[in-house]
């Protein structure tokens, strides 16, 4: 019987990430949507800016100075105690709907489950927890054991070193375009987990399923 090795990327996949400034939009105030797109799109920048550079910093660090950028940008007037409120939602951000029944029932039926994350390990451990996703899980993989972030290849050999398989046995699953991508071009089977229904930006490196949620999974 073939192995069913399934991997997810963790924020915007599994954990709504844009739930921190969800949480305090009152203190944000109007344009929080816009606000934390801002504090998205420049942690992600920063990672690939650090990684490239060849220099060494945590997903956390890099968190709290995109955090800055955004509030800064955006003009806010943000507390202290705002900004410490907004990092520690960040910490533990909120599961999609449909995340744990759908880890359970790939485990239920003998599949093999885990994270491939830019997230440090503890910031993955809190968030696991505050989820209730403890026991989901085979495998919670951090780019901190390969010292550099995605998208980079060294990262999505981390998956296939700890389940001992070829890349084509594991299907990855990701909401961020970029990252299906790069685990494509790693040889994984991709599933790109399109919840806001975005265009395509690679259309070289194609997935081989595009799905609204997680609940597609379990449908074959």
């Amino acid at each position: 019987m073939a192995r069913e090795i399934y991997v997810f990327d963790a924020y915007g996949t599994l954990f709504n990430l844009h739930a921190a400034a969800e949480q305090h939009r009152d203190a944000i105030g109007a344009e929080w949507q816009r606000f934390s797109h801002t504090w998205r799109t420049k942690h992600i920048e920063y990672t690939w800016h650090t990684s490239l550079v060849g220099r060494r910093d945590t997903f956390w660090r890099l968190a709290e100075r995109s955090l800055d950028y955004a509030i800064a940008v955006h003009g806010l007037d943000v507390s202290a105690a705002t900004r410490a409120a907004l990092m520690a939602a960040y910490r533990r951000m909120q599961a999609y709907p449909e995340v744990r029944e759908v880890l359970a029932a790939l485990r239920g039926r003998g599949a093999q489950t885990a994270i491939l994350s830019n997230g440090d390990p503890d910031m993955l451990t809190d968030a696991i927890a505050a989820a209730g996703l403890d026991g989901t899980l085979d495998a919670v993989i951090s780019v901190a054991e390969a010292g550099v972030f995605k998208p980079a290849p060294a990262v999505y050999k981390l998956a296939t070193d700890r389940f001992g398989c070829a890349p084509v046995e594991i299907s990855f699953q990701s909401s961020n375009r970029w990252d299906i991508a790069a685990a494509k071009a790693a040889g994984f089977r991709c599933v790109w987990i399109n919840r806001t229904n975005a265009p395509d930006e690679y259309p070289d490196l194609a997935p081989d399923r595009v799905v609204p949620d997680l609940r597609a999974l379990l449908g074959g």
